[in-house]
């Protein structure tokens, strides 16, 4: 299996990059690396790696580029031709830490959407307090707009996700809103709560923001505009409470010593909450498996994104997500959409 890696994108790059890709090299012996970046910076990272080659480009999409019209002029930046490596069968799959806007606009333009899914949702799996039990979180921002069509279509491609890659049996389905009564939110809600009623899924119903960290699905539903919202309030309330534990515990002499004895507990929780270990957001929709990892990622979460996307390659999740969409079977969804 060949994997496509933009090496230029994200706040780490190249370092980080190239070091998640050489663990990845060394734990699994069926992977080779295609790294897409400037050969001059790549090579003394990569030094003597016979499973990774590098495809020399000097030229990147920046995180404040605007996306179409990058991906359109920027035709040799390296993540353009991490998705082209894929798009032109060379590759499997293709990984960006890179600007989202682009890296969606790339796969778009590049490989294409599966048939019958109207729009691409983007989709992390996120931590809960239970170990090892996060969830599938999509529409998180790739559709500001959105129809409750396109949810149903989430819900569906969650669901095969969650059974094939995260292993979970018989996944739970959860719908974002504002409360769990089911004539509770908007009309987008509510139509799209009545569709996921009747999809042969294992649909909860309704799921409020404050629950999503306990836990109560496998993957949780959601306009983009109210995904994105709900994502980034996570992050930034994870990075404040860290914020002010640091404060707190290394105030004074006493909360630095109780700090030492809290430290392997505080470590687990930490560990337990980290982003990295549930790899990148899968660009669902998509005919191929293109995986955006956080600009922020470090090597720990390059690898974890390798790990998936060697799953979701090998459990051929979107071949099965094309034919559920169009089997004849299923003539419930196509005639929603």
């Amino acid at each position: 299996m060949r994997l496509a890696i933009d090496a230029m994108g994200g706040d780490h790059a190249p370092e980080a990059i190239v070091e998640g890709t050489i663990r990845a090299a060394q734990t699994f012996p069926d992977l080779h690396f295609v790294l897409i970046g400037d050969r001059e910076k790549l090579e003394p990272l990569v030094g003597q790696q016979s499973k990774i080659e590098i495809l020399h480009t000097t030229e990147k999409i920046e995180g404040t580029d605007a996306p179409v019209q990058a991906v359109r002029r920027k035709k040799q930046a390296s993540m353009v031709l991490a998705v082209q490596e894929v798009r032109e069968g060379r590759c499997e799959a293709a990984i960006s830490a890179g600007n989202t806007g682009a890296l969606m606009a790339s796969g778009l333009f590049g490989v294409g959407r599966i048939k019958g899914i109207d729009r691409p949702a983007l989709a992390p799996t996120l931590p809960t307090i239970h170990e090892n039990k996060g969830f599938l979180f999509l529409d998180v921002g790739a559709n500001a707009e959105t129809k409750p069509e396109n949810m149903l279509q989430y819900a569906t491609m969650g669901s095969i996700y969650a059974e094939k890659v995260l292993h979970r049996s018989n996944p739970r389905i959860g719908l974002l809103n504002i409360g769990e009564e089911p004539g509770k939110g908007n009309e987008l809600t509510k139509k799209a709560y009545q569709l996921l009623s009747e999809a042969p899924i294992n649909f909860i119903g309704n799921v409020e923001p404050r629950e999503l960290l306990q836990g109560p699905a496998d993957v949780i539903v959601a306009d983009g505009f109210s995904g994105n919202l709900v994502l980034k309030s996570i992050e930034g309330t994870a990075m404040s409470l860290i914020g002010l534990l640091k404060e707190t515990l290394g105030g004074s002499l006493y909360t630095k010593v109780l700090t030492g004895l809290m430290y392997g507990k505080l470590k687990g929780i930490k560990q337990r909450m980290d982003y990295s270990a549930y790899g990148g957001a899968l660009l669902f929709g998509l005919s191929a498996p293109i995986i955006k990892v956080h600009g922020a990622a470090k090597s720990d979460a390059v690898f974890t994104a390798i790990k998936q996307a060697k799953a979701v390659v090998e459990e051929h999740v979107v071949e099965i997500i094309g034919e559920t969409i169009n089997d004849s079977q299923h003539t419930w969804l196509n005639s929603k959409a």
